[in-house]
């Protein structure tokens, strides 16, 4: 008789029950909530490694290709749009799923996207391979939205995603130098096929080193094992067993006030995100006259100085805002808006000040890039938190097409001076979503022992 397969490890995993002394919990808690946390990191960027290849690799596909920047726009776009899709969608799922199975499976899809990818040379068949890689892209993201939520408690929350959400910027730095690299020296599709090797390894990773919830593994809930204010976990766990996926999405998503603003802002928050990371290389080598790899390696400092922006913004939205983060938002976008137009108004032959500008812009950026999702995380509840950034994430994307295609199109028209009115508008806007009177969410306060 043959054994039928079934996908049963994919599913979230029933807790077990707490069999250990509280010494052997304080010992296994800290050990996995450290390999959590450097498990989720790595694993999440070497997903950029596989989806910002393209920005680095653009002027060498341009000119092998003979594409325009509409082009180039429209390959972006239909990423954006699955990945925002995906995002939504498997947010839902990632709360009823094993985060374990979920990312490793979501990278290593990935990875044979970029094989497909770099085999390719039609536009069509480019934007196809392009659009099936960003679905499998937004694999990743919930993952992390849950186990951060689960293995983090809502006091240490804006801290420890600041510090995970650095992987963007480390995987998004270092594969822009790589592909850079790769694409001067040896043709853009080997920007490709090397960096889906890498994601194939990462994957094994991932697989190997993660596991689900504390729950899953014998342990208490997190605001148990640090003592929040339980009051609200109870009515949190009371929620989660009592509604269904389809009633936690109405109830504490598309009726939620705080969670519609965050994702309009979050909409010109990735608008100019992601205008300034797949642009930027085309513009230094285009208007600054800079190499290939010379331009990827100054837009790498918008990944790299952006990782202080992330964690300054994380702590200070625990400690000085005293978690009102949205305050923390607006305050990042108001100076994005002149970050951006410093960026513009540098004239060709200062490459160390193209790199501080550049730098300046991710700093800023990825503040609100990160502090949107522990908000909605923060709004939605624990239960919640993958679907509610995979909502934000959605609308994210959204302005993320908006950025490929209407960038693409706008310096076509208009020249590069019409796209750099078009993110510093974007910035103002994002500011005005984020607003703190929208509503503000304050975590909660730890009990005494």
């Amino acid at each position: 008789m043959k054994r039928k397969f079934n996908f049963d490890f994919l599913k979230n995993q029933p807790a077990l029950p707490i069999t250990l002394p509280k010494k052997e919990i304080d010992t296994k808690y800290r050990y996995w909530r450290i390999r959590t946390i450097y498990t989720m990191f790595i694993g999440y960027a070497i997903f950029y490694f596989t989806r910002k290849n393209l920005s680095a690799s653009t002027p060498s596909l341009i000119a092998d290709l003979h594409l325009t920047k509409t082009d180039i726009g429209w390959i972006w776009s239909t990423l954006y749009l699955t990945y925002g899709v995906s995002k939504l969608f498997n947010g839902v799922l990632g709360d009823k799923a094993n985060a374990r199975y979920f990312m490793a499976i979501g990278l290593f899809l990935s990875a044979l996207c970029n094989i497909a990818f770099g085999m390719s040379s039609s536009l069509y068949t480019l934007g196809f391979f392009w659009a099936l890689n960003g679905w499998f892209q937004g694999m990743g993201w919930p993952a992390c939205a849950k186990l951060l939520s689960h293995w983090y408690s809502p006091n240490e929350r804006g801290t420890k995603w600041a510090l995970w959400n650095t992987a963007h910027q480390i995987g998004g730095g270092f594969i822009l130098i790589l592909g850079g690299y790769l694409a001067e020296h040896y043709g853009w599709r080997s920007a490709f096929f090397v960096p889906s090797v890498i994601g194939i390894l990462g994957a094994i990773f991932v697989l190997e080193r993660l596991r689900d919830t504390p729950e899953a593994m014998g342990l208490p809930e997190i605001e148990i094992y640090r003592k929040d204010d339980t009051a609200a976990l109870k009515n949190e766990k009371k929620i989660h067993k009592d509604h269904s996926m389809k009633r936690i999405l109405w109830d504490h998503v598309l009726t939620n006030r705080q969670i519609w603003m965050l994702s309009f802002g979050n909409f010109f928050v990735y608008l100019v995100r992601y205008g300034a990371m797949d642009w930027a290389p085309t513009f230094l080598h285009e208007v600054k006259h800079s190499s290939i790899a010379s331009a990827s390696a100054k837009a790498a400092t918008f990944e790299f100085i952006g990782i202080a922006g992330a964690v300054l913004a994380g702590y200070l939205s625990d400690t000085a805002f005293k978690g009102k983060r949205s305050w923390v938002n607006v305050i990042y976008m108001v100076l994005l808006a002149f970050a951006v137009v410093e960026f513009w108004i540098i004239p060709p032959g200062h490459p160390v000040l193209d790199a501080l500008a550049l730098g300046a812009v991710g700093f800023l950026v990825y503040g609100p890039q990160m502090l949107v999702g522990v908000c909605a995380a923060d709004a939605a509840t624990k239960h919640a938190a993958a679907t509610a950034t995979g909502f934000t994430g959605l609308f994210g994307y959204l302005g993320s097409i908006f950025s490929g295609i209407g960038t693409g199109w706008i310096v076509d028209r208009y020249g590069w001076s019409g796209g750099f009115a078009f993110f510093t508008i974007s910035a103002l806007l994002g500011a005005f979503c984020l607003l703190p009177y929208w509503s503000v969410k304050r975590v909660p306060k730890r009990r005494s022992s």
